[in-house]
């Protein structure tokens, strides 16, 4: 029998399209592909791809069309962004490319926004040809694309089509308490990046159920937490598989993007950080769940118990595919505890 707090949570993945060393695009981009089958067949809920550019660590710029490939390489799983970053879009393109991919998988896509740029801030300059101090409301341009996918706007001078009247789940995404504020005002699913920004996470999850407000999409909150999940059939060998995730999110501090290393002995990592980077990489990675399935399953159950998130969603930075698909199913295990 599975644990109580995990009856009837769901549980997802995220997916940067992560570059491991040594593989071409077109590997990693069947890595993917190969993933998203093996969890559609695990059970797993959603698969959502999180736009980034100018990282040689991740190939997931084009993130719409990462969410066609892989929607078209499925059949049932839910395939979306985790996010696309609304700032560097015109609402009106992003109705129609998601519009085009709801009338091509019809009930299988999400639409996760982000305010974020996800890249650094020359690079979000030139993607939105503009300076990035130009004010920008989030809202409004959210409730633009509302406008977009609604029958309504049928008689409008500016139609996107397709997408106009297409079912697309909208999702909020955030890694701090404003987006909760705008989630909740809007009545929208909530989606927080736990899996590099811990910081806000519990005051995020409380503000968005305190100010929530019914809407046409939701008559009470849904929120899904983001976390690292690294799973083996012992802490040894999870903590050796995990040396890939801490060298990537030391990449981070040093801007060091560098394709996903193969793991090595835990002992060496004391000789690729100072302290302040220690701390700085297992700050951002303290809700990250390392370990065999008894280790992940206790703190997973506290973890569901503070947070009262309605979903899990998973990323693994993991450099062995046949490792990180065995994670993705240990982690399945311990949702549905089968064995």
């Amino acid at each position: 029998m599975s644990d109580s707090v995990f009856n009837g949570l769901k549980y997802s993945v995220l997916d940067l399209a992560t570059v491991c060393q040594g593989d071409s695009l077109q590997e990693t981009f069947a890595r993917s592909l190969q993933t998203a089958r093996f969890v559609e067949q695990q059970g797993y809920n959603r698969y959502w791809f999180s736009e980034h550019h100018n990282m040689e660590s991740v190939a997931s710029a084009a993130t719409s069309v990462l969410i066609g490939y892989v929607a078209g390489g499925t059949n049932t799983i839910r395939v979306g962004s985790g996010g696309i970053m609304l700032p560097n879009h015109s609402p009106l393109i992003i109705a129609e490319q998601f519009g085009t991919l709801g009338s091509l998988y019809p009930g299988r896509i999400d639409l996760g926004l982000g305010r974020a740029p996800g890249t650094d801030g020359l690079t979000a300059m030139t993607i939105r040809n503009s300076p990035l101090n130009i004010p920008y409301d989030f809202q409004k341009n959210i409730e633009q694309l509302q406008v977009y996918f609604s029958k309504e706007n049928a008689h409008a001078k500016v139609r996107a089509l397709p997408g106009e009247g297409v079912d697309i789940p909208i999702w909020v995404l955030g890694s701090s308490t404003d987006s909760a504020y705008l989630a909740a005002q809007m009545g929208l699913p909530y989606a927080f990046a736990a899996h590099f920004a811990p910081t806000h996470m519990m005051q995020a999850f409380a503000i968005y159920k305190e100010y929530f407000r019914p809407s046409e999409m939701l008559e009470k909150p849904y929120a899904m937490a983001c976390v690292n999940i690294i799973a083996a059939d012992t802490n040894e060998e999870a903590a050796f598989l995990a040396t890939s995730m801490y060298k990537m999110f030391l990449g981070i501090f040093t801007n060091s993007r560098e394709p996903l290393q193969s793991p090595f002995d835990p002992a060496g990592l004391s000789d690729l950080w100072t302290p302040e980077q220690e701390y700085g990489v297992k700050h951002m990675l303290s809700h990250a769940f390392i370990g065999d399935k008894p280790t992940i399953a206790k703190g997973l159950k506290g973890f569901v118990e503070n947070t009262g998130v309605q979903e899990i969603m998973t990323i693994s930075q993991i450099f062995d595919q046949s490792r990180k698909e065995y994670s993705f199913q240990l982690f399945k295990e311990i949702m549905t505890g089968n064995s």
